[in-house]
């Protein structure tokens, strides 16, 4: 097991290197200059050059790309070129929001879908069944902006319980949980969808399994037999799937967020995009890729406490 942490951490350092150097080149050949965007069209060239000097943009770009690493790994990020604060500090202001928004969509979405999911497969072929694979099949085809709207005219607008959007802050941790009650259910609707499905579909092949038929022998019903001794056996590709939905969660709210103005890592790529903050995109993309491969890191981990057959594998 130690090698296998080993390899594991080694992978994981050879990928955060290679996602630097692609994120860096791919940020760098974009088309505009920083300076010129931040001082206008009209700005005279010495003053353009002047500020390129101060940023660093006139170095060459293998001694960018080393300065810029160099401080992501000593916890310097840079200064955003645009609000002249660290990059280190705006980030960490902006999870405060994503990452609880985050969390409380994936826990919603795990306590929707694994009851949905094992009610189906007990289920198979009758109402409950086609209930949820009704449910699910809707959930997964409407976009979550779109459900965003419809919380928002319903719980927000209508019946006045929880807010439209906007976010107050920890100072008040209790209006700060109602303002992510609504953009957490919209992002958690259509991964539970995807969730319950996957776990169905996991459970069903279990059922075939010998192991299976015979604890139904022994007078377990089907639906015992799934929960004692099939969910366990089922938790590999729903693994798989909780690992990427966090992921996504974390990383691609950015519609969420704008429908309900939250300040979160989303919106902040996309206001350092149309600004050419561009230490600004380069290290929030970066660490979002760090996030998602530690993510895979801890799922590989979750496999091998779920399946003792992958310990003794590895």
């Amino acid at each position: 097991m130690m090698g296998y942490l080993l390899k594991r951490l080694a992978s994981l350092a050879v990928s955060l290197l290679a996602a630097s150097l692609v994120i860096f080149l791919v940020v760098e050949v974009a088309p505009g200059d920083p300076a010129s965007f931040m001082l206008g069209m009209n700005a005279r060239p010495d003053t353009v050059a002047a500020l390129r000097a101060e940023l660093g943009l006139d170095l060459p770009v293998h001694l960018r790309y080393l300065d810029w690493l160099g401080g992501m790994l000593t916890g310097d990020f840079g200064i955003s070129y645009t609000y002249r604060t660290p990059v280190a500090q705006m980030v960490a202001d902006r999870l405060a929001v994503s990452l609880p928004l985050a969390a409380g969509a994936l826990a919603l979405s795990t306590l929707i879908a694994l009851p949905a999911g094992l009610i189906a497969a007990a289920r198979r072929g009758r109402a409950p069944d086609m209930a949820v694979m009704g449910a699910t099949q809707l959930g997964i085809a409407l976009p979550n902006f779109w459900l965003a709207l419809l919380l928002v005219l319903l719980f927000a607008l209508k019946l006045h319980w929880l807010p439209a959007g906007g976010f107050p802050g920890w100072e008040d941790p209790a209006a700060a949980l109602r303002a992510l009650i609504l953009p957490a259910t919209a992002l958690a609707l259509p991964q539970a969808a995807i969730l319950a499905r996957v776990l169905r579909s996991a459970l069903l092949d279990i059922l075939a399994e010998e192991f299976i038929r015979t604890a139904r022998a022994k007078g377990l019903s089907r639906g015992q037999a799934l929960l004692r001794h099939g969910l366990r056996n089922a938790l590999i590709p729903v693994l798989t799937i909780l690992g990427l939905q966090f992921s996504f969660l974390l990383a691609g709210a950015i519609i969420i967020e704008q429908v309900f103005f939250l300040p979160g890592l989303g919106r902040l790529i996309f206001q350092a995009i149309t600004q050419r903050d561009l230490i600004v995109v380069e290290s929030v993309v970066l660490l979002l890729v760090f996030a998602v491969i530690v993510v895979n890191f801890l799922t590989d981990l979750a496999y091998a406490a779920a399946d003792p057959r992958l310990r003794h594998r590895r």
